[in-house]
């Protein structure tokens, strides 16, 4: 199978460790955006052929000709896109008119049993389609940590999450960012799903010593009551869909639903995957 892989979400953690990913195994990368403009950045960094092309999910005629000869595609869904039959799933449609073989889906873990997660409208229409595909449901990334949890690290010097006491199997999407490569190219893996998690779980207040440690000063974790977060993430300027999601999902840690440590992705990538501190100490940098 020739052709490049459309990546969705190029400029993101996950989707920045796909490219990379699949530049090092020599695949040619389209890299979706909804302005070529926003990947100037991207292909700076990148070593490889990575092409922008504009995509937008509110409009479905960008579908066509960003999927017009790909080989494959990585899809993320846009976490300020709750409505997925007019979007994600009309794309994944385009992609069966366009001849595309194959879609890795990252969705997230327990998608599969709670329909009220956006990713599990997503995934059902995959099965149902003609498309070989991937579901990989991984729990939460350690790079929430650099990214929708950094400015309360900075500012605040907490973190402040409605998970009570619950423990975490943070995964790195670096790892991920491998296994989607892998799936991309091994046919194995295909109309297959997939829980991705870390080799070990932590709880927050593990992980705030693991971040005093490595940048010299406190860090506290501060449990939050849910409407003391549903606060917190409105006064972050979060859309009210995005805030209900968010809230949700952390509040399910206080119950032990991303606690458990699968080797799947260790096993897939033929390797131990990375731990929290690892990703800590390789970015100590974005907190101080």
């Amino acid at each position: 199978m020739s052709g490049p892989v459309l990546v969705t979400g190029p400029t993101g953690n996950v989707g920045r460790a796909v490219v990379r990913a699949l530049l090092s195994e020599g695949v040619p990368v389209r890299a979706a955006v909804k302005s070529p403009e926003r990947t100037v950045a991207l292909l700076k960094e990148m070593d490889g052929e990575v092409m922008p092309v504009p995509l937008d999910f509110l409009r479905p005629e960008t579908f066509r000709p960003a999927l017009e000869g790909v080989r494959g595609v990585f899809l993320l869904r846009p976490p300020a896109i709750a409505r997925m039959q007019e979007t994600l799933n009309a794309f994944v449609d385009a992609a069966v008119t366009q001849g595309v073989k194959h879609v890795v889906f990252l969705s997230v873990d327990g998608a599969e049993k709670r329909a009220w997660v956006p990713h599990h409208a997503v995934e059902e229409h995959l099965k149902r389609s003609a498309l070989g595909w991937t579901l990989l449901r991984p729990t939460f990334f350690a790079q929430n940590l650099g990214d929708a949890w950094r400015e309360d690290l900075r500012q605040d010097h907490r973190l402040y999450l409605p998970a009570a006491h619950g423990r975490v199997a943070f995964v790195d999407v670096r790892d991920v960012g491998e296994l989607v490569t892998r799936a991309l190219l091994d046919t194995s893996l295909r109309n297959r799903a997939f829980t991705l998690t870390g080799p070990e779980a932590v709880t927050f207040d593990e992980v705030a010593v693991m971040l005093s440690e490595a940048l010299g000063r406190p860090i506290r974790y501060e449990p939050a009551s849910v409407a003391g977060y549903v606060r917190h993430l409105h006064r972050r300027q979060l859309p009210w869909g995005q805030v209900g999601v968010q809230t949700l999902l952390h509040v399910g840690l206080r119950f032990g639903r991303a606690e458990q440590v699968d080797p799947t992705l260790a096993n897939l990538l033929g390797r131990p995957a990375r731990t929290v501190r690892q990703y800590i100490e390789d970015h100590a940098p974005l907190w101080r």
